[in-house]
């Protein structure tokens, strides 16, 4: 997963790039940045099932490579558009494959450990895989030659040491009595639930939302002078490790509404903080507004995968993390969403709006019920 993760993160570095490099328009840029959640949802829909059937290891082996193709197509596209476009589709399809199963995966392997590990676990390294490429791609293409080329190499670098550790990773085995009939799924009860409906559904496009808005939408408000591209691969990579770092708040916040409402809290802040960040110029406020936001999006993910951990029977689980997934995902549209709204609304009028989604959302998310009674 964090392999994976760093793949499909490694692009939030390259929008300068491209926009310098290849003369491409910020809507093209946002556009390729957001292409990568078409392949990844129906990916988690498809494969989360299939990974509860036939196990975990099995799809996980196939990704590993289709990761890897990803990045190549990356590395060869140069100034071809849909080339771009199709390297972004090949790593959301790897993602969605990765991260559903991965999620149940570990949390099986967390069995008997305190209730939410197996969340905290996925989250970590997730986040960490997610954090780390944009920071290493930044850095590479602000300062090493062939900037639409070297920054891809340390993923494919990473793939080839983790995927010789991961090819056989142990996993726990699929328990089914020869010729007892299939137990009926329970995903579409579980997602009539108020946890899922009040503290899933409206909240989870929050957890990308809030991390791309920090790095892809807030940067464009100010002019920044010095190593532009390396500062937004940095502000990823804090942005999604600060996101890592907040998780034993997480732990210790325990009831997922709670999680959830601190994390929309950390949110609003954040949004608040691009107001004043517009209205000043001030780019220093880019440090703290992307840390809330980086906030917001590890106690949103931790609580949602926490809840869903308590809504789902032990044969659903890679389902219903896949929906959640899918649901968090919608974010990633968010820098396109908000490119597209600057062209009738100021970046003060957009931050308001976004707080105001936020302060709407909140009172639901308090009185959805804390776990499903089965």
């Amino acid at each position: 997963m964090f392999a994976v993760g760093w793949g499909a993160n490694q692009f939030a570095a390259m929008l300068l790039v491209y926009r310098e490099e290849d003369g491409f328009s910020s809507e093209a840029v946002t556009a390729l940045f957001g292409a990568y959640a078409v392949g990844l949802i129906p990916a988690l829909l498809i494969v989360g099932p299939i990974s509860d059937r036939i196990g975990r290891r099995r799809v996980m082996r196939p990704v590993l490579v289709l990761s890897v193709i990803a990045t190549v197509v990356l590395v060869v596209a140069d100034d071809h558009l849909w080339v771009l476009l199709v390297g972004r589709l090949l790593a959301g399809i790897a993602s969605g494959a990765a991260f559903a199963p991965g999620t149940a995966w570990i949390k099986e392997m967390s069995a008997g450990s305190p209730g939410g590990t197996g969340a905290r676990r996925a989250t970590l390294a997730l986040s960490a895989g997610f954090g780390s490429g944009p920071l290493v791609a930044g850095i590479v293409a602000q300062w090493l030659p062939d900037p639409t080329v070297l920054p891809y190499v340390p993923h494919l670098a990473l793939m080839l040491v983790i995927g010789v550790v991961a090819w056989s990773a142990p996993e726990l085995p699929i328990t089914r009595v020869p010729g007892a009939p299939r137990r009926r799924t329970e995903i579409w009860q579980a997602m009539r639930t108020r946890p899922f409906v009040l503290g899933i559904a409206f909240t989870a496009p929050w957890v990308f939302g809030a991390a791309t808005t920090s790095f892809a939408t807030l940067p464009t408000f100010v002019e920044i002078d010095v190593a532009p591209v390396a500062v937004t691969g940095s502000l990823a990579g804090l942005a999604l490790w600060t996101g890592v770092a907040i998780q034993p708040l997480g732990r210790r916040l325990v009831d997922p509404r709670l999680i959830i409402t601190t994390g929309l809290g950390a949110a609003a802040a954040g949004l608040a903080l691009g107001v004043l960040l517009a209205q000043t110029g001030a780019a220093w406020l880019l440090v703290p507004s992307t840390i809330l936001l980086g906030v917001a999006y590890g106690l949103i993910l931790v609580g949602g995968l926490t809840t869903v951990e308590s809504l789902a029977h032990p044969d659903d689980l890679g389902t219903l993390n896949a929906v959640f997934y899918s649901l968090t995902y919608i974010g990633f549209s968010a820098p396109l969403l908000s490119t597209l709204a600057l062209k009738g609304l100021s970046p003060t009028g957009l931050m308001v709006v976004g707080i105001g989604v936020i302060a709407v959302t909140v009172p639901g998310v308090l009185g959805s019920s804390a776990t499903r009674r089965r």
